[in-house]
């Protein structure tokens, strides 16, 4: 079976859907979009490590690994989404230490947020691709606002009612740079991660 290079398109997050999250992966050879449900700590980490700008205070539990595998010269050299089952992702970690080669079982989320922070390659089956996978509407070039809103349609279709996310009612598009870039620094130093990403999600749309 032919692998397909995956990279990670976004974090969509669904305000209709009880703040629930989508990993939206993209083929880099092609069109389709692979969207991925994660729970709101792995959407927090992915984001993290997306966003160099935001430097927690201490380390989350996949920098917590990042810091073992380098102390240990353990290697992440590529993830490898393998299966679906029933709607379900099941991913491995292919690990390398002293030129010796390892497969180790993860969750998908967990192996994103790990792939990110070494840098490693995402693939995935075609198999899983042709099954999973699927296209924004319509295949013309799109404005950038006109790709989130599509992928907030796609989220809101695919999200489960019974994922509970805290959220809070603060209007981000009614703050000026200057109070957002103040509140993104006092989440980092509160640790609430959740609100830096929707905060900093605010500030990159005005750049």
């Amino acid at each position: 079976m032919s692998l397909v290079r995956l990279n990670i398109k976004g974090i969509s997050y669904s305000q209709t859907q009880n703040g629930a999250y989508a990993l939206i992966l993209s083929e880099v050879d092609g069109e389709r979009k692979l969207p991925i449900v994660i729970g709101a700590f792995e959407a927090q980490s992915i984001a993290i490590a997306l966003e160099k700008e935001i430097k927690p205070p201490r380390p989350l539990t996949h920098d917590l690994f990042k810091n073992f595998a380098d102390r240990f010269d353990i290697v992440v050299k590529q993830v490898i989404i393998h299966k679906l089952v029933d709607g379900v992702f099941y991913s491995s970690l292919i690990c390398e230490r002293d030129k010796i080669e390892e497969i180790i079982d993860a969750r998908t989320s967990d192996a994103i947020a790990l792939a990110l922070r070494f840098d490693a390659p995402i693939f995935t089956y075609k198999n899983i691709l042709d099954k999973a996978g699927i296209y924004l509407k319509g295949e013309e070039p799109r404005k950038k606002e006109q790709e989130e809103n599509e992928e907030e349609i796609i989220s809101d279709e695919l999200l489960p009612d019974d994922i509970n996310i805290k959220s809070d009612d603060t209007d981000y598009k009614k703050l000026s740079l200057d109070e957002l870039k103040s509140l993104l620094s006092q989440a980092v130093n509160n640790e609430d991660y959740e609100k830096a990403a929707r905060i900093r999600d605010e500030i990159s749309k005005r750049k």
